[in-house]
């Protein structure tokens, strides 16, 4: 092997990160600015730029670097990081080998215009609008599934997507406790008398509310150097590269929670990538390394350290300073209580922490059923109403505030609900060893420095990128496997204390 093979792998490898760069540039603005006529056009061009990074992921050129590099002699002679980046784009490419590249690319069209016809369907209550785009969605996916190839259930392929490793034998049997001691504590609160909330209920200016999310995402450590705040329909956060990794969030005029807790959320994410060893820039690794951790970084930011009660004995003073009549004669600890109101809801981005892992299965039990042909998308709004009824016993009254909520499946994301369960999982078992780490973190919280607690979570957890997998940064984190009875417990005994159980 020579020298000069790696260095044109690597220069390959950029290339085609600087393409994704490009297109998520791109998708970011479809998202958040561009205007509707302009939809179709952009559209086409996120694809093409997709498609021709596409292209080079499975080029004859990328397949000679690979058969190379991946020999056994070769691979243990490479570098820590160019033996990960060698390793995750061989499974890339075995992968996207089997997929046509017309085929990916009309995928990607076919996405894009997708989330727009989402908004306005969502926007109408009209699911039959959306329907034949979702149809055409789950059938190329059906596809895909087919020429990638399945051992026992064609869901665990899209599982191995978003979390390496995980199929649904594993979930059901992570998730069958949670669910059972989920539905117990629920039943149990149901009998208690509810907290107030009354004074969230009022008019909260939106600019007001932009100015205090800008605080907390500063205190919080969020790198605006870096980043950017922008509103759009769905919250989410884009990665471009650690130097710039932006984040959206929506206002509710008559909800603050809504802009303040997602803002939080996406912050979370938004760290994680910010926070990513700058060796990685360049390749594939810049990213986190399975949407589970993702997801426990958002998680644990917005409920374990956002909707803290040590939290709150810090920036509730500052909270009442910018909504002054609004919280008027409203004590932290009535405060305190009220954010973490546990109450079936609709929706499940405005979910309480307790509730939340019920919207999930509801999703994850639809997605099994659709991939394996078991359900039709027609049936897709009364199996929805069904379930939340089951679950959660309320039913949408519209699909809107139903099976149009989310935006995922319009983007062709399936497979991916799981890992927001996973990801409170994981949370919770990165809080159990922050706690042995840093006895005193909650102390710390409370006098409004994370900064000791989030140097930890770089440590041990953002720098690694997708340069490990999921399982050894939680084994190597936390010193064992994935294990839900930390957010059992930690589930139990928050809200058997706010409700006093």
């Amino acid at each position: 092997m020579s020298a000069t093979t790696i260095e044109n792998f690597k220069a390959l490898v950029k290339r085609m990160k600087q393409l994704e760069e490009a297109t998520a540039l791109m998708f970011w603005d479809l998202r958040t600015g561009t205007p509707k006529k302009g939809v179709e056009q952009r559209s086409e061009v996120v694809g093409m730029l997709s498609g021709d990074q596409f292209k080079l992921s499975v080029s004859e050129e990328m397949g000679r670097y690979l058969a190379e590099l991946t020999q056994p002699d070769v691979l243990e002679t490479l570098d820590e990081i160019t033996r990960a980046s060698v390793l995750e784009r061989k499974k890339e490419y075995d992968r996207s080998k089997k997929i046509p590249p017309q085929k990916y690319q009309d995928f990607v069209v076919l996405t894009s215009k997708a989330e727009y016809a989402w908004q306005e369907a969502k926007a109408k209550n009209d699911f039959e609008s959306f329907r034949p785009h979702l149809e055409k969605i789950v059938d190329t996916v059906r596809e895909f599934i087919e020429l990638w190839g399945y051992d026992e259930n064609k869901y665990d392929t899209l599982l191995d997507q978003y979390e390496p490793g995980m199929t649904v034998a594993k979930i059901d049997a992570i998730f069958a406790p949670l669910r059972e001691r989920t539905v117990a504590l629920v039943k149990k609160i149901s009998e208690r008398e509810q907290v107030r909330r009354d004074f969230l209920n009022q008019e909260f200016p939106k600019a007001d509310q932009r100015k205090f999310c800008e605080f907390i995402l500063t205190q919080l450590g969020y790198d605006f150097e870096a980043g950017r705040l922008d509103e759009s329909a769905h919250p989410f956060a884009i990665g471009l590269n650690p130097g710039d990794v932006r984040i959206t969030t929506r206002f509710n005029p008559n909800d603050m929670q809504s802009s303040l807790f997602g803002t939080i959320h996406e912050c979370g994410h938004a760290m994680y990538e910010q926070n990513i060893s700058k060796d990685l820039i360049g390749t594939f690794l810049a990213t986190g390394t399975s949407m589970g951790i993702h997801e426990s970084q958002s998680r644990f930011w917005e409920n374990m350290i956002g909707r803290s009660r040590e939290f709150w004995s810090r920036y509730y003073d500052d909270l009442k300073a910018r909504f002054p009549q609004q919280f008027e004669g409203v004590s932290v600890d009535e405060f305190y209580d009220a954010i973490n109101l546990v109450e079936p809801s609709l929706i499940r981005v405005d979910a309480d922490e307790l509730t939340y892992n019920l919207h999930i299965m509801i999703r994850y039990e639809i997605e099994k059923d659709l991939i394996n042909g078991n359900i039709a998308v027609a049936d897709l709004p009364r199996i929805w109403n069904e379930k939340m009824e089951e679950y959660l016993g309320i039913r949408p009254e519209n699909d809107t505030t139903g099976v149009l909520q989310d935006i995922h499946w319009a983007g062709g994301s399936f497979g991916y609900f799981a890992s927001y369960s996973l990801g409170n999982i994981y949370s919770a078992q990165f809080q159990a060893a922050i706690a042995r780490a840093i006895p005193d973190y909650r102390e710390k919280v409370a006098a409004g420095d994370t900064s000791e607690l989030k140097q930890w979570l770089i440590e041990n957890v953002y720098r690694y990128g997708k340069s490990r997998q999921p399982a050894q940064i939680i084994f190597d984190a936390t010193g064992e496997e994935i294990n839900p009875k930390y957010l059992i417990e930690y589930l139990e005994t928050k809200y058997e204390s706010i409700y006093k159980i």
